[in-house]
């Protein structure tokens, strides 16, 4: 039977079954619009040539929100959209459901009647099964050639993509598309009991699966994608999980279907979910769900590797951390994704393999066919598919440059950073997991000048106990040996807000809210906590803490006063204590900038946060892409404000430190240098470029260059423009 008359004999099959005068079936296609594949009760017409954008009409809301409509009265809803070529001006009420395809909107089903009625719960979940098999239809092609309008997805053109860096590296490989869901064929049980036994059989599969994965000889043994294992250890015995699945069983369906219509649901209502932390917990439950429909279908939960590339690149929508070590790593060559952030369970693992990943490339898995050549960069976070001959030559040519610069910089890795003309300058990394350790080494660096404390919190599904948190700083300290580790205290609120954290308001500006030391000194029970297995952890070594956020000298007493306070209390019951306590202050908010006297006295030591202390300077939302680009870093503002913190750490001899994106550009980490700050703190694998420069540089002669541009007023661009005319002339490597 052909494509269109089986569709034409479903919606009449359901016009039938469910007593509706209309039903009809739009389907999505590539370029965004909904067009109207089949129907009975509206015009035949207007198969094929009508048509709504995503978010146009009804049909169109349901496809952008990814949620069913039951409505009486249709054309009094204010998204209602006449299309007077349908005739459905005839019928009022109307019940439309999402055509779902592992979480993904397909198209719309819709029935329609005349009368004014709402549609009953077992009507509306029929509809929602009857849509899976739709989907099915779709996903699988065959309703391909349907269309009037030709218009078909093209996957033969070069595309490049500019998404965010996320895994450090580069990879040259093979598109293989990350599609763990199994096709499933059977939707309806004949044997409802027979279902829930083989639900249970493969539930007790997939948790012995992942205890096996967790006791893998190939992984380190402590860090964070430990925890990552941990909670889908935790998910997989999650009851409401289970319990809807059999609910959905006993509803009619097969145990495979049950899984997909609930891994489906839950996908489509977080489908516009944006809090991180959410989405991150959707990822896990869509591994489950994939690799538990694996253990229904074969038994194996595991089924990949057997006809991989040697040079695979992985590109999906988003995936679980557990999923991508079902991979063999010695074939894997980077990882693309549409969703994904640095905080992402996936990306803490990649990172712990050495993978490189590029994450935010939005429509990648529709583009691409497995076997396509692609090329990610995690440095930048561009994706080439399909590339050019000479884009991937340029590519090649970068590994190959690469290679050789990294092999200098590992010839210079126990070089002391000092310049040309005698300016010896400390570079250090920032760090807040245990994988970025080994890193410490590996980079030359010669401490830990930032080590942010809340990664661990963000990653976690509850609060980390005392205990937990304990183990890790000391795995730090461990680590780093006799090199000196900076702990900022915990750095959460603004655009990292913990879920679990209850009460969290609800700020128009969080990056200006209730935030980093503001929280603190207001829970001083989380404060408390923290210092005290920051303390335990660092007995009988040096320990520095430093405050995020301070605003004004009385958060720094009132903290200290926390501080001290755990002192005593360890003390009195004879806990180990740290053999030296240094507290530090960032200086990233402007108004310590007309105290930097009494700031200098105050602490022990001082750490410039120019991220943060940028932004707020030039009122400008780093994480807007509108304005990103806008204000220079190097204008002459911003570097008369740097050079006075440095003149008032001199003039009371406070050690300073800057530790953000500035510190790890070499262009601008010379600047730094020249402006007096001598103690840089940046990612691991900046260290190498920036001490490369520095070892080159006549830091007096770029000073005297730097001093004359802001006594004489030079333009906001002259100082950029004067110091890479200053770096190319002394052929300085940047």
């Amino acid at each position: 039977m052909a494509p269109q008359d089986r569709l034409d004999r479903i919606v009449g099959q359901i016009a039938r079954s469910m007593v509706a005068e209309v039903c009809s079936v739009y389907a999505l296609r590539a370029d965004g619009v909904l067009e109207l594949y089949a129907t009975v009760g509206l015009n035949p017409k207007a198969v094929h040539q009508s048509q709504l954008r995503l978010g146009q009409g009804l049909v169109g809301t349901i496809a952008a929100g990814s949620r069913p409509l039951n409505l009486s009265e249709a054309q009094k809803h204010p998204a209602f959209e006449y299309l007077p070529e349908t005739g459905e001006e005839l019928y009022n009420s109307f019940l439309g459901v999402p055509i779902l395809r592992a979480g993904r909107t397909l198209g719309v089903l819709v029935v329609q009647n005349e009368a004014h009625r709402v549609y009953g719960e077992d009507e509306a979940e029929a509809l929602e099964t009857v849509a899976m098999v739709i989907g099915e239809m779709i996903a699988t092609g065959d309703l391909t050639g349907l269309s009037s309008t030709g218009i078909e997805l093209d996957l033969a053109k070069p595309v490049s993509h500019h998404g965010k860096p996320l895994s450090d590296g580069i990879g040259l490989g093979h598109v293989v598309l990350h599609e763990p869901r199994v096709v499933v064929t059977e939707l309806f049980n004949e044997d409802t009991d027979a279902e829930l036994a083989r639900l249970g059989k493969a539930l007790s599969s997939l948790r012995l699966t992942i205890d096996d994965m967790l006791a893998r000889g190939d992984m380190a043994l402590e860090g964070e994608h430990r925890d990552v294992l941990e909670t889908y250890r935790m998910f997989a015995h999650d009851k409401g999980w289970v319990q809807r699945m059999e609910e959905a069983i006993r509803n009619g369906l097969t145990a495979e279907a049950g899984v997909e219509k609930v891994q489906s649901d839950m996908r489509a209502r977080l489908a516009s979910v944006t809090d991180p932390y959410l989405r991150e917990r959707m990822n896990d439950f869509d591994d489950l769900a994939n690799r538990l429909m694996r253990q229904l279908v074969s038994g194996d939960a595991a089924q990949r590797g057997k006809t991989l590339p040697d040079d695979a690149i992985i590109v999906a929508r988003n995936m679980g951390a557990a999923e991508l070590l079902d991979y063999p790593r010695d074939q894997l060559r980077g990882i693309v994704l549409e969703e994904g952030a640095p905080t992402s369970h996936v990306v803490i693992v990649a990172r712990a393999m050495g993978i490189p990943v590029a994450g935010g490339a939005k429509g990648m898995v529709a583009m691409s066919d497995s076997g396509d050549a692609i090329i990610v960069d995690g440095l930048d976070g561009h994706v080439h598919l399909r590339p050019q001959p000479d884009v991937e030559a340029a590519y090649a040519e970068k590994v190959r440059f690469r290679a050789r610069r990294q092999a200098e910089y590992r010839e210079l890795r126990d070089r002391v950073a000092v310049s040309a003309d005698g300016q010896r300058v400390t570079l250090l990394m920032n760090a807040g997991l245990l994988v970025d350790l080994p890193q410490l080494d590996q980079s030359g660096a010669e401490g830990i000048g930032l080590f942010r404390t809340e990664l661990q919190f963000m990653i976690a599904a509850t609060f980390p106990r005392a205990e937990a948190q304990e183990r890790l700083y000391r795995s730090v300290l461990e680590a780093a040996g006799d090199r000196p580790v900076t702990f900022r205290t915990l750095d959460i609120g603004g655009d990292k807000v913990l879920p679990y954290f209850r009460n969290a308001p609800d700020e128009e500006n969080p990056a200006l809210g209730w935030r980093a030391v503001r929280l603190a000194l207001d829970r001083p029970g989380l404060l408390r906590t923290q210092v005290r297995a920051l303390l335990k952890a660092a007995s009988g070594r040096q320990l520095r803490l430093m405050l995020p956020m301070i605003t004004e000298l009385a958060e720094i007493d009132q903290a200290r006063r926390i501080i001290m306070r755990e002192v005593k209390h360890l003390s009195r019951f004879g806990h180990g204590l740290p053999l030296a306590l240094r507290l530090g202050a960032m200086l990233e908010v402007p108004s310590l900038l007309f105290d930097l006297d009494r700031l200098m006295a105050s602490v022990d030591f001082v750490s410039i946060g120019s991220n943060d202390l940028f932004q707020f300077m030039h009122a400008a939302d780093r994480g807007n892409a509108l304005i990103g680009g806008r204000f220079d870093t190097l204008s002459p503002p911003f570097l008369r404000a740097l050079r006075a913190t440095a003149q008032a750490a001199e003039r009371h001899g406070t050690p300073l430190t800057l530790c953000g994106e500035m510190a790890g550009r070499p262009i601008e980490a010379l600047a730094l240098v020249a402006l007096g700050i001598t103690s840089l703190s940046m990612s691991p694998a900046a260290i190498g470029p920036v001490k490369a420069a520095i070892l080159k540089a006549d830091i007096g002669a770029l000073r005297s260059l730097i001093t004359a541009r802001l006594e004489t007023g030079a333009t906001d661009h002259d100082i950029h423009a004067a110091i890479r005319e200053f770096v190319d002339t002394n052929a300085i490597p940047v």
